[in-house]
């Protein structure tokens, strides 16, 4: 169903994405952003989803600009390096990789004609975060257990645009005091958390949870049916 594609920067750095194409006219746009992993099977088949949903949907590859072509996977050797890629994204100066992520909502906008929306899971949660903060075009924000999001700092940032956020109540790298900090300081971001551990949306790790991914999922489609069309 997908494609690689060349996006462009608005500082001319060219990222490449994923690309995954509805049957017919898109409904609206989903910019989908990866784990420390990459643009890997599981991303592409998020992206894949959301086509199979009416969805225009661009996985753009976040990690370019300290590591071309990364695709890694879910072993003990694919954790540590796709931490330290992510340690090197974060590192970058300001806006780093935000303006990749606007470069594909400008994409995803103009080629839709629709609304567009942003999900990400773990790091990529992170960053829909900052987006639903920062970024320009969106209609709507969805963040899968961001890892940093219940962070002082990140609670501090304030939201354009609606957002919806998935948290899970086992999950080592993002404990429930953090969650219930967030929540508290979010109000209008809606909050759900589910019996799961952290990645229970990915079919490609130990810790998926089907019955929390389906109810996420479910919970997600709703949401940007509510606020992209």
């Amino acid at each position: 169903m997908g494609q690689m594609i060349e996006l462009t920067s608005a500082d001319g750095t060219r990222i490449p994405a994923y690309l995954a194409e509805p049957a017919g006219k898109p409904k609206g746009a989903v910019v989908v952003v990866q784990e420390i992993f990459g643009i890997n099977r599981h991303i592409r088949e998020v992206a894949d989803g959301y086509a199979a949903d009416g969805y225009l949907a661009v996985a753009p590859a976040t990690f370019h600009r300290v590591k071309p072509g990364v695709e890694l996977d879910y072993s003990e050797a694919g954790m540590t390096e796709g931490i330290a890629l992510k340690q090197a994204v974060e590192a970058l100066p300001a806006p780093g990789v935000q303006a990749d992520l606007q470069a594909a909502v400008d994409w995803v906008a103009e080629r839709s004609g629709g609304k567009v929306g942003i999900v990400g899971y773990c790091w990529g949660g992170l960053l829909a975060w900052r987006a639903a903060c920062q970024l320009n075009g969106l209609s709507a924000a969805v963040p899968y257990y961001g890892g940093g999001m219940t962070t002082p700092a990140e609670i501090a940032r304030q939201p354009g645009v609606p957002v919806l956020a998935h948290f899970a109540e086992t999950d080592r790298s993002i404990p429930l005091e953090g969650v219930e900090a967030f929540r508290k300081a979010h109000p209008e971001v809606e909050v759900h958390l589910y019996p799961a551990h952290h990645g229970f949306n990915c079919n490609h790790r130990g810790a998926w949870d089907e019955p929390s991914a389906r109810l996420a999922r479910e919970r997600t489609l709703a949401f940007f049916g509510t606020h992209l069309g």
